[in-house]
């Protein structure tokens, strides 16, 4: 398998799927594709240098936090970041069928975490929610980070009610923070 590193040098800072086919993919949506390079790093090579530049921007502001993968590099239509090993959110409530208060309170530091570094959009996935093997929540794909504004989790709440899970949900946002509870009930 050739180095990454000689991957980008020999493309003029760019990478495409081409190049790491000797890597694992580990996802694919609709802006890019990932693989994992090693067991602490993977990369994202996005489709529009438009989508990297967001995600890049947002991944930065977000270093603050520990909920945001860590950023090692980046080229135009790459970054390499944080391979966070773990389960997310979605794949634990279709298991579980529940979700316990410990994984609330942590979904809700998560939250608070996004408006603390100043992004516009306090919301995700539920597949986007991850927990690493030592049960710490880490959030992917922040390419609406900064531009979309939405400061009620609705995105979330909507999983979370497909998954079966919201009314518990609820019940435990209302004893860790009833003022959330009261503006979310009605979501």
């Amino acid at each position: 398998m050739e180095d990454f590193k000689d991957i980008v040098t020999k493309n003029n800072g760019t990478v495409s799927v081409q190049h790491l086919k000797g890597y694992r993919q580990i996802g694919q949506g609709g802006d890019g594709t990932i693989y994992q390079l090693t067991s602490e790093r993977c990369v994202k090579i996005f489709y529009e240098e438009e989508t990297q530049q967001r995600e890049l921007e947002a991944l930065q502001v977000g270093q603050l936090s520990s909920v945001i993968p860590r950023l090692y590099e980046y080229g135009s239509n790459y970054i390499v970041m944080e391979y966070v090993n773990g389960t997310s959110l979605k794949k634990i409530a279709k298991k579980e069928r529940q979700l316990s208060e410990s994984i609330v309170r942590k979904i809700l530091f998560m939250l608070e975490e996004m408006k603390r570094v100043g992004f516009a959009r306090h919301d995700t996935e539920v597949r986007h929610i991850l927990f690493n093997e030592q049960g710490e929540i880490k959030v992917i794909d922040h390419k609406r980070a900064l531009t979309s504004a939405r400061t009620v989790p609705t995105k979330l709440v909507a999983g979370l009610k497909k998954m079966g899970v919201l009314k518990e949900f609820l019940e435990h946002v209302n004893k860790l923070c009833p003022s959330l509870y009261e503006e979310w009930k009605h979501i």
